[in-house]
């Protein structure tokens, strides 16, 4: 083999490395602005304790999420006659850029203290192109999130979704 024959894997590499980068600066320029704006208009118009954020994480990996920060407002009368309750924060929709430019979007579970996480503490929702991400699917992705949210907080099984007790 000569080294000629590398050119097309070369041509290759740089079409990779270029699709890469438009996915990226879409995520920069239009995508995240999307997400946030669609996520920050649901926590206005719905105020159920939740809360948008915009994380960086390490290197060039970003998210946005809308996750549970506190109690529904409304429904504190109902808690305050039960004086053991506690709420448990974290509840979380994620829309995460991956190393290669797509959004990997997915739920992630509260964890009560001394719970042991286990496998199903999270819920995979899809993988996208950023060019992919509208307002529609953002707002179906928030609804999936909520159905997700339902059945962990009153599971239809016997199991309980989303945790396991290491002192059992």
């Amino acid at each position: 083999m000569k080294i000629e024959h590398l050119e097309e894997r070369i041509n290759e590499y740089k079409t990779s490395i270029h699709t890469l980068l438009n996915k990226r600066i879409l995520w920069e320029t239009e995508v995240k602005d999307l997400i946030n704006k669609v996520l920050s208009e649901a926590e206005e118009k719905y105020e159920i304790g939740w809360k948008v954020q915009r994380l960086s994480w390490i290197h060039t990996n970003e998210a946005i999420n809308i996750s549970f920060d506190s109690f529904p407002q409304e429904l504190m009368v109902k808690t305050n006659q039960i004086p053991t309750y506690r709420f448990l924060q974290g509840g979380a929709l994620v829309f995460s850029q991956m190393y290669n430019g797509d959004i990997e979007i997915f739920t992630v579970f509260p964890l009560p203290e001394n719970w042991m996480p286990v496998e199903n503490d999270m819920v995979e929702m899809g993988i996208y192109p950023p060019s992919a991400i509208t307002e529609k699917l953002v707002v179906e992705k928030i609804d999936e999130f909520l159905k997700e949210m339902i059945k962990w907080e009153v599971p239809i099984a016997k199991s309980k979704v989303g945790f396991k007790n290491i002192n059992p």
